[in-house]
Parts: C-alpha cells; structure tokens; sequence
C-alpha cells in the first residue's frame, strides 16, 4: 500500500504529464488549423460567423401551425398538438373547432 506522501509525489508527476500532454497537443491542433486556413484561404469571417441554419432551436417548427380550437369563454386557442389545455380536456372537441 502506498503512503500518502508518495500518492501526493505521483499526483503532482501525473500533472505535469498531462500539462506536457496538453501543450503538445495543442501546438499540433493549431498547426493544423493554420494548414487548412492556408490550403482553403479562410477567414476569421468564414470560420466564426453565425450560420443562420444553425441559430434555429432544434425542436422549432419551420411552419407554425394555426389553432385548431378556441375556448368561447376566454377566447384562448390550441392548435391541437400536445397536451389537451383543460378547458378541453375529456371534453367534445367539435364544439371548440374554429
């Protein structure tokens, strides 16, 4: 079993191992950006502009949908998708179309 002074003597060689680690690797990511930026004549604006594609939320609908069913009383809608508001719920829908 190893003593605490030799665990903590390990643990500072295993930090500098991994800040070596870290630095070489890296120096060899931005080699390779700065290759590929040359090879393909990029600029910062090509790299870090928003793409308006990937701005929209995942789960966002492209086409919003038009509600399907009002409460006459408050005058609030639902366009049928998800869970029924209660004023609907367990209820008729006919009598609720728009």
């Amino acid at each position: 079993m190893s003593t605490l002074a030799e665990l903590i003597k390990r643990r500072e060689s295993l930090e500098t191992q991994i800040a070596e680690a870290r630095q070489t690797e890296l120096a060899d990511a931005l080699a390779k950006v700065k290759a590929l930026v040359s090879e393909f004549g990029l600029t910062s604006q090509d790299i870090f502009s928003k793409d308006k594609r990937a701005t929209k939320a995942p789960g966002a609908s492209k086409n919003p949908v038009a509600p399907k069913y009002r409460d006459p009383l408050t005058g609030q809608t639902w366009r049928g998708r998800g869970k029924a508001p209660k004023w609907i719920d367990g209820k008729d829908r006919a009598q609720f179309v728009i």
